[in-house]
């Protein structure tokens, strides 16, 4: 936890940037696995802990702003539930900590909200992920649970992006923690990875790393011979001599900051000729993209620079034809570079992605694509300084895709069918860093990972 100072500057913020209402903010519950009492970790809702702070389920908070009130709801442990987790911190001690002086037992947040609303006062809530939050606000404001999303406050949604996407020196200093501890999950791999492991065992080996530098995993392993599977979480592949694997991983701070990393290395040690071309390939995309990060360029141009970099590589290495430009304009790079080049990250690893994309990766000036390919942009518009940034270009051969554009002969004038067949079973490549919008330009965070083809096979042996 942040001192309560920053708590208190953060909600000042807010209130700053709206007008009139209550603010209506729900923590996360514990969640079940197979039974009440047997729960999954707990993680707080981010926006929950970027302005209240308090790392525990059962709570909300209001922020009145016609009164100026900020309020904590949550009940105190009973002896009976102390016997299970020992003491706790009552709800007073958890106010106190981030500047809350009024609180209040949960059971009467639906009293505060439903008198507010027969007062004709606007009760500004977020959308909401979670299906328990999603009856809980069923309950509070009388709606059903099917209207409360598309009902949630357009206003209130603004001015926490707004808010959250800059991020302050201190969240800066916590991104930049979780992306050392990713640096040593990454390492780690690559030095313990061999052929006829499998990779069950090395995943299960950077999990335990990110737990025992006080963390957690920022989401779920992707370590895996098959790369060209984008988020495939499956462990299961026995690891072959000529295999490459994706290593895309990120460990959490204890304060819930996210790291997000990708090496692609040999499982061998030494990259075949075919994995050198196209490593080399991916990375030239990256710098390049990397090169562009600065205040008031627009992410989607990033983007279409790697899309540029990678498909005139491919024509080089004769996979495409015809004219570079056109190619990317029409979509014909998609065949190999399905996903958009990055996203936001803080709290979050896809920061803010639950409040929706439209608010987060795209704005007035800036509207989503319906192209196969670039509709997965997550994030398009113009960058802002203390904006942290994934640049993750890659190359990927999906047997499926492959075999139903070849079918429909889709863009046989910058598609080499023939070439592009001998790579089925190649899987992909994926290079990733976090990167900070600064003033000047961009600085990359975290210590130096290895990243060129000498630097990876040194640390692969």
């Amino acid at each position: 936890m942040f001192p309560s100072k920053i708590y208190v500057a953060r909600r000042t913020v807010l209130k700053e940037r709206m007008e009139s209402g209550l603010l209506l903010f729900l923590g996360n519950e514990e969640s079940p696995m197979n039974y009440r009492d047997n729960t999954y970790s707990f993680r707080q809702d981010s926006t929950f802990l970027y302005y209240w702070g308090i790392d525990s389920p059962s709570l909300a908070a209001v922020i009145d702003l016609d009164e100026s009130k900020e309020m904590l709801f949550g009940e105190d442990p009973t002896v009976d539930e102390i016997v299970w987790t020992g003491p706790q911190v009552s709800i007073k001690e958890k106010a106190a900590q981030v500047g809350v002086s009024i609180t209040f037992p949960l059971k009467q947040l639906a009293d505060i909200v439903r008198v507010a609303s027969q007062r004709g006062r606007r009760i500004h809530f977020l959308r909401q992920y979670r299906e328990d939050n999603l009856l809980k606000l069923e309950s509070l404001v009388q709606m059903p649970s099917a209207q409360i999303n598309p009902s949630a406050s357009v206003e209130f949604h603004k001015a926490v992006v707004a808010q959250r996407s800059v991020k302050a020196k201190e969240e800066i200093e916590q991104i930049e923690i979780a992306v050392d501890i990713t640096r040593e999950m990454q390492m780690t791999a690559m030095k313990i990875s061999k052929p006829g492991m499998y990779e069950r065992e090395i995943a299960g080996v950077m999990n335990g790393i990110a737990i025992a530098r006080g963390g957690d995993l920022a989401f779920p392993i992707i370590f895996s011979v098959h790369g060209e599977t984008l988020h495939n979480h499956g462990h299961g592949n026995k690891m072959k001599r000529d295999d490459i694997v994706v290593n895309d991983s990120g460990a959490e701070s204890s304060f819930h900051y996210a790291g997000d990393i990708t090496r692609t290395f040999p499982v061998s040690g030494k990259f075949t000729a075919s994995q050198r071309e196209m490593y080399q390939l991916v990375l030239q995309a990256q710098k390049t993209s990397i090169e562009m990060i600065a205040p008031g360029v627009k992410y989607k141009d990033v983007h279409l620079t790697s899309c540029r970099t990678l498909a005139a590589g491919l024509k080089d290495l004769g996979l495409m034809k015809g004219d570079t430009e056109s190619a990317v304009q029409e979509g014909a790079h998609a065949m190999f570079f399905q996903c958009g080049t990055g996203h936001m990250m803080g709290l979050d690893v896809h920061d803010m992605e639950n409040l929706g994309e439209e608010f987060i990766g795209y704005d007035e000036h800036t509207q989503r694509h319906s192209q196969f390919g670039l509709c997965y942009l997550r994030l398009a518009k113009a960058l802002q300084p203390g904006y942290v940034v994934t640049v993750e270009p890659g190359v990927y051969f999906i047997p499926e895709l492959y075999k139903a554009w070849k079918a429909e002969r889709k863009f046989e004038q910058y598609l080499n069918y023939t070439a592009i067949g001998k790579y089925m079973g190649f899987g992909g490549v994926r290079i990733e860093d976090d990167v900070l919008v600064t003033p000047q330009g961009h600085r990359v965070l975290g210590k130096k990972i290895p990243k060129t083809i000498s630097e990876v096979e040194v640390a692969c042996s």
